[in-house]
Order: C-alpha cells, then sequence, then structure tokens
C-alpha cells in the first residue's frame, strides 16, 4: 500500500505544481504588462519593474493554489483513469476511499507549505516590493510615497495623528497631532517637522505646540518632546497594506488597535477569517476532485475534466467574492462570510463523494 501512495501522491503532486506553474506564470505575466504603463516615472525603470512583479509571485502561489489543487488533481487522477490505473488498483482491492486518504495526504502536506508561504515570505516581500516601488516613482528621493495626498491619518484614544510622510530611514516627516479631552473638545493641536519611535514613544523633533484654552490660544515650540501613544510605526506599515496581503498575525494586530480605538475593523475581520479557513479551502479543492474522477467525468477525456474543473474554480472565486462583499454591507459576522464558501463547497464534495462510494 505504501507503494501505491507514493505513486498516487507522485502522479497528483506533478499535476498540481504543473498548473501551479502556468497560472503563477500567467498571472506574473500580467502583473508584468500592468507596470510597463509605470515604466519611466521618476526613478521607475525597467529593472525595478521586474523587482516588483518576482517580489509579488510568493503572493501568486498564495492565491492560485486553491485553483491549481483542484485542476492539478484532476489532471494527475485523469491520467490515472484514462491509463485505466485506477481501475487496476479498484481491482486489486484498492477502495476509492483508500485512494482518496493517498491524495489527501500530499494534499494536506503542499497546503500546510503554501499556507507557511502566504504567512512569511508573501507579506514579507510584498511590503518590501510596495515600498521600493513607491520610493522609486516619488518625485523626491527621500521620499515614500505610501499615503494618499492627505497624509495618513490615525486615531489613538482622544487624539488624532495626520502623518505627511515617511522616509526610508524609518523616520516620519510632517506630523499634525489633535489632542481632544473626554468631552471632545479640542485641547491642542501640536506640529512636528520630524518624528522617530523609541523605547516604546515618539520622539518630535521641531515642534510647534498650540495649547487652546477657553480665553486664549498659547505656543509653544520647542527642540523636542515626547509623545505616548499605542500607535507605532509597525502598525503604520500594516494599514499601508491592503488587507488580502497581511499575514494572520499583522491582521489580528491590527484588529486590536481598531477595537480599542472604538474603530471599524469588519473589513480586516473577513480577511482574518478568509485566512484562517485557507486549508479547508485547500483540501476541498482537492477533495472535489475525487468523486468527478471516479463519477460522471470518469469516462471523458482529461481536457473537459479541466475545463470543468476551471469552472468549478470560478464559481467557487465569484462565491467568495460576493460572499464577503455581502457580508460586509449587510453586517453579517465575519467567520459567517469567510466559512460560507469553502463548507458549501466541502458539504457539496462530501455528497458527491458518497454516491460514488
Amino acid at each position: 500500500m505504501k507503494l501505491i501512495d507514493k505513486y498516487i501522491a507522485k502522479t497528483v503532486l506533478a499535476g498540481i505544481l504543473i498548473v501551479l506553474l502556468v497560472l503563477v506564470g500567467l498571472f506574473t505575466f500580467f502583473s508584468f504588462i500592468d507596470e510597463i504603463d509605470e515604466i519611466g516615472k521618476q526613478r521607475y525603470g525597467l529593472w525595478q519593474a521586474i523587482q516588483y512583479v518576482a517580489l509579488e509571485i510568493p503572493r501568486h502561489i498564495y492565491d492560485v493554489f486553491p485553483s491549481a489543487a483542484l485542476l492539478g488533481s484532476l489532471l494527475g487522477l485523469g491520467l490515472l483513469a484514462n491509463n485505466n490505473e485506477l481501475t487496476v488498483m479498484r481491482a486489486a482491492g484498492v477502495s476509492i476511499v483508500r485512494i482518496a486518504v493517498s491524495i489527501l495526504k500530499i494534499g494536506l502536506v503542499l497546503t500546510i507549505i503554501v499556507m507557511l508561504i502566504g504567512e512569511t515570505l508573501a507579506p514579507m516581500s510584498g511590503q518590501y516590493a510596495d515600498s521600493m516601488r513607491s520610493i522609486a516613482r516619488s518625485e523626491d528621493a527621500n521620499q515614500q510615497v505610501g499615503f494618499s495626498r492627505y497624509g495618513f491619518w490615525a486615531r489613538d484614544g482622544n487624539n488624532f495623528i495626520n502623518i505627511h510622510t515617511v522616509f526610508p530611514d524609518g523616520r516620519f516627516g510632517w506630523i499634525t497631532l489633535y489632542e481632544f479631552d473626554n468631552a471632545q473638545n479640542l485641547k491642542a493641536i501640536t506640529y512636528a517637522k520630524t518624528a522617530n519611535y523609541q523605547n516604546g514613544s515618539w520622539q518630535l523633533q521641531n515642534v510647534e505646540k498650540n495649547i487652546i484654552e477657553p480665553t486664549q490660544v498659547t505656543r509653544q515650540y520647542l527642540e523636542n518632546t515626547t509623545w505616548e501613544a499605542v500607535l507605532n510605526p509597525e502598525l503604520i506599515k500594516i494599514v499601508l497594506v491592503r488587507p488580502y496581503k497581511l499575514s494572520i498575525f499583522g491582521l489580528a494586530k491590527y484588529i486590536d488597535y481598531l477595537q480599542e480605538n472604538g474603530q471599524r475593523s469588519v473589513q480586516y475581520e473577513l480577511a482574518f477569517w478568509t485566512r484562517l479557513s485557507y486549508p479547508i479551502v485547500g483540501i476541498t479543492m482537492i477533495f472535489l476532485a475525487i468523486p468527478f474522477v471516479f463519477g460522471s467525468l470518469r469516462s471523458v477525456p482529461v481536457g473537459q475534466r479541466i475545463l470543468f474543473g476551471a469552472i468549478i474554480g470560478i464559481g467557487f472565486h465569484m462565491l467568495n467574492q460576493a460572499s464577503g462583499n455581502i457580508g460586509l454591507v449587510y453586517g453579517l459576522p465575519p467567520i459567517f462570510s469567510a466559512l460560507l464558501p469553502s463548507t458549501l463547497f466541502l458539504i457539496m464534495a462530501l455528497l458527491l463523494m458518497r454516491r460514488v462510494i
């Protein structure tokens, strides 16, 4: 049985890797096409575009793996079926359940590997790619353009902070801090030319502070001052990245920050639960291929199986997107919106599997 396990795993693995290579290649090619229009802006040249596209490859692997798992499994099992190898295995007393277990073993290993890529390499390379691209396209060589034209806004308790510029060395420029009391009355407005984060607090330099009182406004000029805040540079780096590019840890950290400050975190919670459901999605896609090979598609060519798998993959993607958007609009629990598509497809796979056993 170990020999059969290895043979099935080898065939399915080859199918998944071939499809994964093709899909990642297509996504990378289209990403490079999108970047061609940006080449020539400031210091963003051909080499920078190639670097950016290459650094996005780990994220493409993470994004397309569920589809590649379904298509690759259909391809590998389809070849075994067309060569009558599955028939021979069944005649030798190997049950469909035993074959399914062999397939799911390699599927689980691949899912764990891809998930590790998505939680470690993909966020780091993606953030570096965005940072490199922003710096190369900025008009000022010392400036990282990662904000909108109004800068970056954040809330910290009763305070609101606006940061206009982030420098590559980690410093911040042109900071405005608005301080309010518990009655939401403006107490002070502080302007700082630069700031850096040290030992858990913000160190502001070249500061102008306006203290607002009922009868007067007092202006102070300080060379340096300290500001204690929950907000830190790591959170700023997190919020500059779209939710789907963040790791589970990054999402959890930023969700805690938003909830501590009474801000809406549903979008990030949806991304968090979607990432947690990734193993279910990967295994479901592989499991879904089994009944189609042994069931109604057992006598059709491999090409038709691939086409059918592509339709299933597109359907899952559309349902996943629709479920998330509907959940955000109607205020459904993020965990429900994230798990609904994979749960429905898993139930469908189990029902189809019962028909072929």
